[in-house]
């Protein structure tokens, strides 16, 4: 590797996270700088062909459009929002309990509606004022649905779990059982340590139910009647998925569940017009545009990933990063976890780093000495445990803005519990 190309390659990466940092467009910025690093070092052919050839990865289009276009129609059909409401309306008498199981709540129903935004939307509308008039800081209140909206890592539709696909014989449900105890882990570290946090920071009592108390004397909360055959709709594809992806599908008649995931997908819309009695035309129409709109923005950023990953391999910095991981293997664990992590602190998105790094590093796994699903997901949970902790990040705004705090003051709750979170996967996951 040349000092230019070390040159080009090092401007090319500082220039990414200062534009990404400036929240410029996630794919423009990873395209033009990628491409450009590709044009300095004399290969431009390598980008553009790396674009090609991940438009038409067909693991990853299959589960992120298919798991994107149910997501739509569950949206449009307000399935989501009874499944939040059938969660969360025995809860109010909890109390204080109520922050650590809000945590997990969201955790869980995020396996069901992956977008962090659009689950902390529907969670946090319901569940942050009964959280607060309950006795629950607003900051803290917040931060309990923060905390809990990296599990989309155990989604279907996962996109790292379908780039590690690539690499192994093993269906996105077979990957997730591997890293799912990690994940579980890591989520329980965060949900415990910000339940030690409310109580070291007095985040819970009397003071603050009156202080709600007195500023909605007049509010009422909304409550709408839950059918659950609405609610058991977007756990429907991820009941099949789990079935077919362990023992039980050796099971006779619970055999026809081993399919993939558009197939589950499908079943859980077709369900969705049955019970809901929506019309066909409509519930295709919704399918489509979600299947249309998670190509333009979640493949759009794998894809423009590959082409600044492809960037770095013209310069020679991918061959010269893994050559010194292959002589120095105790940073691995540090670069797999950490690097995402801080990343996504930075950006606000997990996806960018997580996925760049399973592109260049990833297929390395057993030369570096690691395992494809654990070296991959461990990046993977990293960014999303970063973008978690970050100020900017989307879903830390919705949930400040319903909550009606100050983003900062959430993460000063969600941090310290991430940080514990990476270093687990650290040392245990690698």
């Amino acid at each position: 590797m040349g000092s230019l190309n070390i040159v080009i390659a090092t401007l090319g990466v500082i220039t990414a996270i200062v534009l990404l940092i400036k929240k410029y467009d996630t794919r423009a910025v990873l395209f033009g700088v990628g491409l450009l690093m590709a044009v300095l070092a004399m290969n431009p052919m390598g980008a553009l062909e790396a674009f090609s050839k991940s438009m038409t990865s067909a693991n990853l289009i299959m589960a992120i459009c298919a798991s994107m276009g149910f997501a739509y129609v569950m949206k449009f059909t307000e399935c989501d929002i009874h499944l939040v409401h059938l969660l969360t309306k025995p809860l109010s008498g909890l109390k204080f309990f109520l922050i650590p199981i809000a945590t997990i709540l969201t955790f869980f129903i995020n396996i069901a509606i992956p977008s962090a935004a659009g689950c902390a939307a529907a969670v946090g509308a319901t569940l942050i004022p009964v959280l607060i008039a309950s006795g629950v800081r607003p900051a803290m209140a917040g931060a309990a649905i923060l905390a809990g909206t990296y599990g989309s890592m155990l989604s279907p539709g996962s996109s790292h779990a379908a780039i590690i696909s690539e690499f192994v014989d093993l269906s996105i449900p077979q990957i997730h059982m591997v890293h799912a105890p990690y994940t579980l882990t890591a989520a329980a570290i965060g949900t415990v340590t910000l339940t030690i946090l409310a109580v070291i920071l007095g985040d819970y009592g009397q003071k603050h139910r009156d202080e709600y108390r007195a500023k909605n004397q007049e509010a009422e909360s909304h409550v709408m009647k839950v059918n659950v055959l609405y609610a058991i709709a977007p756990l429907v594809p991820l009941i099949i998925l789990v079935i077919g992806g362990t023992s039980l599908n050796q099971v006779e008649w619970l055999a026809w569940t081993k399919m993939k995931v558009p197939e589950a997908m499908l079943i859980g819309a077709i369900y969705a017009v049955l019970v809901t009695r929506t019309s066909p035309a409509k519930i295709t129409d919704q399918f489509f545009k979600g299947m249309g709109n998670s190509y333009a923005d979640i493949m759009g950023i794998i894809i423009t990933a590959s082409v600044f990953v492809a960037g770095l391999k013209a310069t020679g910095a991918i061959d010269a990063a893994i050559g010194f991981l292959k002589e120095s293997n105790e940073f691995v664990r540090w670069g797999a976890t950490v690097g995402p992590f801080l990343m996504g602190i930075i950006t606000g998105s997990g996806d960018a780093a997580a996925i760049a790094f399973n592109r260049a590093v990833t297929p390395h796994a057993p030369e570096l000495g690691y395992e494809f699903v654990n070296l991959g997901m461990a990046a993977a949970v990293a960014g999303a445990i970063g973008r978690t902790a970050s100020p900017i990040a989307g879903v830390t705004i919705v949930c400040a803005g319903l909550a009606g705090v100050n983003p900062m003051d959430m993460i000063k709750r969600t941090a310290p519990g991430m940080v514990l979170a990476i270093l687990f996967l650290a040392l245990f996951m690698l």
